[in-house]
């Protein structure tokens, strides 16, 4: 009996320590989808650090059910992101968890003009960096050119632009609200994000940690002629 009890005992204290590590340390998660390529593969495993941005509800284990914490970010203490972190937020709509880059805070003058952002009237700087093609999870080939992007301040990264481009994605110049944050993937011509309705603008409350490295990458592809493919990456720091 004894040694049922022990193992329950562990079993729990283990369960215990994981919810505490997953609502107050880090959250890891699973990139689905092609809107933060090159930064960030399909199949990549990212670590979301969640004390750099302080805590709101949604960084805890089921904390959606919780009320609002108070303060004007609803986030003790009420930190802010800066522009450039890549983070992981709670989608204000569907409630699903989404990765995007913040590329624009409160007060901000943000709008994108043929797929470049400009920022308080000035364009973001781009430098470009590389063309190449690559196949994506559809089956279709997509030509994109690389340029390296830099916010003020920041280190900078890498964003793709299709070599055939609609502006669809394209939007007038709009300011971010107090309490929000505009976030744009790194694939522009591939990302659905702050630009569009479906999303819109972020509640800063709604953020849950930065990405801070990709643990491990399950990204795979077949080698084929004139198209690029995913390397698979180990404990990377997240550009």
């Amino acid at each position: 009996m004894n040694k049922f009890r022990d193992l329950a005992n562990t079993i729990i204290g283990a369960a215990v320590i994981v919810v505490l590590m997953r609502s107050f340390a880090f959250a890891t998660y699973h990139i689905p989808s092609e809107s933060m390529v090159p930064t960030l593969e399909v199949g990549d495993r990212v670590a979301a650090l969640k004390f750099p941005l302080g805590f709101s509800r949604y960084s805890l284990v089921g904390g959606q059910y919780l009320p609002r914490f108070p303060g004007e970010t609803g986030r003790i203490p009420g930190a802010m992101p800066a522009r450039g972190d890549v983070v992981v937020f709670r989608h204000p709509r569907t409630g699903e968890d989404f990765i995007k880059r913040v590329a624009g805070l409160p007060g901000d003058r943000v709008a994108i003009r043929e797929g470049r952002l400009w920022l308080n009237g000035e364009p973001v700087p781009l430098t470009e960096a590389g063309r190449w093609s690559y196949r994506e999870t559809d089956g279709g080939i997509a030509a994109v050119t690389a340029y390296r992007e830099t916010f003020p301040g920041t280190e900078p990264h890498t964003i793709l632009l299709r070599d055939r481009r609609s502006a669809t994605g394209d939007m007038a110049e709009q300011v971010v609200p107090e309490g929000r944050v505009f976030m744009l993937g790194d694939n522009r011509d591939n990302s659905s994000d702050s630009r569009f309705s479906s999303m819109g603008f972020i509640p800063v409350e709604n953020l849950i940690g930065r990405a801070g490295a990709i643990l491990y990458s399950l990204a795979s592809c077949e080698k084929e002629p004139g198209l690029r493919c995913p390397p698979r990456r180990m404990l990377e720091r997240v550009e």
